[in-house]
């Protein structure tokens, strides 16, 4: 967990955001496509889609922090906190169970050096997201048991090997 721990930066409330398993990240902002991008094979015509912020309102007007109204679509996610690091050393970044729970989701992905931009997915009626809502998390790559390691679970049906 610690390795996680080094290389999250920009944390809005450690005590609440550092939890046992990972480090759950915070909306920064939500972004809507406003014009089409364009992608293709060998990159030379690659060009960003074109991206406005959604706006935020006050649910009462004392309130410190803002809401963002997400009627059922995609949109594209920002976190707060910034990944540093090694490149190679990947993290695992995945929706929060409170999130995906209330219709709303995005791609789980490994993180190298960056944190990037995520496609936000609302269903339904749509979510209202409070400014630094706590909507994914970052877990250590767990590497799971590789062949010829010597467990049980390496033998191999020599009938399905040609």
């Amino acid at each position: 967990m610690q390795e996680v721990l080094d290389r999250v930066e920009n944390l809005v409330h450690p005590e609440t955001q550092v939890r046992e398993h990972g480090i759950d990240l915070t909306v920064g902002a939500i972004h809507e496509v406003a014009g089409s991008g364009r992608i293709d094979f060998g990159g030379d015509e690659l060009d960003e889609a074109a991206l406005e912020p959604h706006d935020l309102t006050r649910r009462n007007p004392d309130d410190e922090y803002q809401w963002w109204h997400l009627d059922a679509g995609t949109y594209v996610l920002q976190y707060n906190e910034l990944v540093t690091g090694d490149e190679h050393a990947r993290l695992l970044l995945q929706p929060r169970n409170k999130l995906m729970a209330r219709g709303v989701s995005h791609p789980t992905v490994t993180v190298g050096s960056h944190l990037p931009l995520v496609p936000l997915t609302v269903g339904g009626a749509g979510i209202d997201i409070k400014e630094n809502a706590r909507v994914s998390t970052v877990v250590p790559v767990e590497a799971g048991p590789t062949v010829g390691d010597g467990g049980d679970d390496d033998t191999v049906d020599a009938d399905l090997v040609e």
